[in-house]
């Protein structure tokens, strides 16, 4: 089976396409750049509610758990870390 969505590599390509291209920040809706930013909400709180019933686990058990690849899981976990969310 396949580590599931990478959401590290989402993100980066996404914020990378919009800072770097004019002609897609032109033909950009906000409206999708509004739904990915629901979405990785949703994430983050899955990611926080799941990591607050299993405290002791790492980033490879909650890849496992929510279908992510370890390094989306990483990224999530450290980007919470770093917001003083977990």
């Amino acid at each position: 089976m396949g580590e599931g969505v990478d959401p590290t590599q989402m993100c980066q390509s996404l914020v990378h396409k919009v800072a770097q291209s004019k002609q897609l920040q032109a033909v950009t809706e906000p409206e999708i750049l509004g739904l990915f930013e629901n979405w990785l909400d949703e994430l983050e709180e899955e990611v926080m509610a799941w990591m607050s019933r299993h405290p002791d686990s790492d980033a490879a058990d909650l890849a496992e758990a929510l279908g992510l690849s370890k390094s989306g899981a990483d990224f999530i976990v450290t980007k919470l870390k770093r917001e003083n969310k977990l």
